[in-house]
């Protein structure tokens, strides 16, 4: 009983001292690993991975993921280029899920032309998990062996195959029921609870960076599955463009905290371990979609 009390000890202890790896008396918290971060511990992203999506209330910022999803990623582009989603519509709000749009007439003969853009792709669920330097998060997933950050996008893996998750904010690929059927020209974006059962199932190509608020906020449709039923309910998209073809004078400087350093490290275990005064009893353990990587505007 004495060695088991003293493993009990011991074990209190290292995790005390991984909790907090603070400076001076105060708690880590997230908002000081963020204003204590260094300049090399941010990114740019490169604005040719960059979506602006223009709604009247707002504009909404995503990053895209080529890595995963590099087909799909140049259908998208070809699809902008021709400005295929400009005054085409959310058709979908569906509560504690996701938003989604595209063309309300596709399947029919009044269906928006593609352009240069491939009807069919084969689907982009999963990569090859070899070559990708996984920031591995302390977590036991309940969907993948092992689950991290790439870049700043979350990620789950098989030890073989990798991929990316349906976390608030991700943007994913609509299809139907044939695997190949998704081809971009109908995005949706996760706007409630991880739905996690999505994963392997659906190509995801990226998250929002900034303006989710916009999607999220939307009234809920109240047809099946949350479309709207009426063209009335539509909320209309005034247009998408790559960021390289956004005017420079509109284009935003926008940071991500890299997700391969000690400052992120410190992100983590800031969530994980909240010591700061508000809380009475600390979980102490953290899930990927609870892990919310940092956005910001560049400081001049």
């Amino acid at each position: 009983m004495q060695i088991k009390y003293c493993f009990v000890q011991l074990h209190i202890l290292i995790l005390t001292l991984i909790a907090i790896p603070v400076s001076g008396d105060e708690p880590l918290t997230t908002q000081t690993v963020i204003e204590s971060s260094s300049i090399a511990d941010w990114r740019t992203p490169d604005p040719a991975n960059l979506l602006y999506m223009q709604l009247d209330d707002g504009q909404i910022i995503f990053e895209l993921a080529p890595a995963f999803a590099p087909n799909l990623v140049e259908n998208i582009r070809r699809l902008v280029a021709n400005h295929y989603f400009d005054s085409l519509s959310i058709i979908r709000s569906q509560d504690n899920y996701v938003v989604q749009w595209g063309d309300p007439a596709a399947g029919s003969e009044n269906a928006k032309t593609l352009g240069g853009a491939k009807k069919e792709l084969e689907p982009e669920f999963y990569r090859n998990r070899a070559g990708l330097n996984i920031t591995k998060l302390d977590s036991q997933d309940a969907y993948a062996d092992e689950v991290g950050f790439v870049d700043g996008f979350p990620v789950a893996s098989d030890k073989n195959r990798a991929w990316l998750t349906h976390c608030y904010g991700m943007l994913g690929v609509g299809r139907d029921y044939a695997p190949n059927s998704g081809n971009g020209a109908e995005l949706y974006v996760v706007t409630g609870h991880a739905p996690r059962h999505l994963d392997r199932n659906v190509t995801i190509i990226g998250r929002v960076l900034m303006g989710v608020e916009y999607l999220s906020s939307l009234p809920r449709g109240t047809g099946e599955l949350g479309f709207y039923k009426t063209e009335k309910e539509y909320v209309k998209i005034k247009s998408i463009r790559f960021g390289n073809e956004v005017k420079k004078s509109e284009q935003l400087k926008i940071e991500v905290m890299r997700t391969d350093t000690q400052a992120f490290t410190n992100f983590v275990k800031a969530r994980t371990y909240r010591r700061h005064a508000w809380f009475v009893d600390p979980a102490g353990r953290i899930e990927l979609c609870n892990v919310s990587v940092p956005v910001r505007m560049k400081k001049e």
